[in-house]
């Protein structure tokens, strides 16, 4: 696959003197899904509001196909317009009257035709199910509808990596299974996603690679049953083996399942 982020060395203070990313470095290719994992101010928000260009590395390079990003305009609105980013509270992101609105921000901004703009924005509309709520207000819609219009506003750019910041939190069962679903459609479409998430059962029936971020620096990066069967560094960065990893070692399944589907198929072998 084809490498479309790069993190070279970085490093990162906030103003206060807090350092939230030291030496990091890690490489982002076309296509993967990516499981982001760490404590509460490991760094993971931080690597995201770098990787989209709302924030600038105090030493280090980040590329962008291949690019450096320099504080010109012209590198940063191609790193903001290839990586989109979707904020774990969608009220920070919405701002527009309508859903229409809302997800045609975005598109407007890169300078698009209106014909270029309608376009992708009946598509968005279509892809996510929000048709029936294009002249609403998106903030008077539930948890779930508002998820899905910053879904929606993202895709609208047309990205190559979209950033999800524990995308799940505050949704109920059918509506984070529907998050997935969704998240199955765009990765079929060929976008790399990148999910910051606390749930350790998500990222291993989801992910084919895991990052684990442990006080601002990359701890591991590897395949889940890599990262899930290294108990220690678990415990180290404050987290647990998924539940079908643990329930197979009590079965004494030679391999742990990645869903619970294929888990009854398992035991029933």
């Amino acid at each position: 696959m084809d490498e479309i982020l790069r993190f070279e060395r970085v490093w990162y203070r906030y103003e206060e003197g807090r350092m939230a990313l030291t030496d990091f470095s890690v490489t982002v290719r076309a296509g993967e899904r990516i499981a982001v994992l760490g404590e509460n101010g490991a760094g993971k928000s931080t690597f995201f509001l770098l990787a989209n260009g709302v924030l600038r590395p105090e030493k280090g390079t980040v590329l962008w196909n291949g690019i450096p990003i320099g504080r010109d305009v012209k590198s940063l609105n191609a790193l903001r317009k290839g990586v989109g980013l979707v904020f774990q509270d969608p009220d920070v992101q919405i701002l527009a009257g309508t859903v229409a609105e809302e997800i045609s921000f975005g598109p407007v901004n890169l300078g698009l035709s209106v014909a270029q703009v309608s376009r992708r924005v009946e598509a968005a509309l279509d892809t996510f199910a929000l048709q029936p709520y294009r002249d609403r207000a998106p903030q008077s819609l539930s948890g779930g509808e508002k998820k899905r219009v910053t879904l929606a506003d993202a895709a609208a750019m047309d990205p190559q990596l979209l950033l999800l910041d524990e995308p799940a939190s505050s949704l109920d069962p059918v509506h984070a299974r529907q998050l997935e679903e969704y998240l199955a459609l765009l990765s079929r479409r060929g976008l790399a996603l990148m999910v910051a998430t606390h749930d350790v059962d998500f990222a291993w029936r989801w992910a084919d690679r895991v990052l684990v971020f442990h006080n601002g620096t990359l701890a591991a990066d590897g395949g889940p049953a890599q990262i899930f069967e290294q108990e220690e560094l678990l415990r180290r960065c404050g987290l647990e083996q998924p539940v079908l990893i643990r329930i197979a070692r009590i079965l004494g399944l030679k391999r742990a399942p990645r869903t619970v589907e294929e888990l009854e198929q398992e035991w029933r072998v």
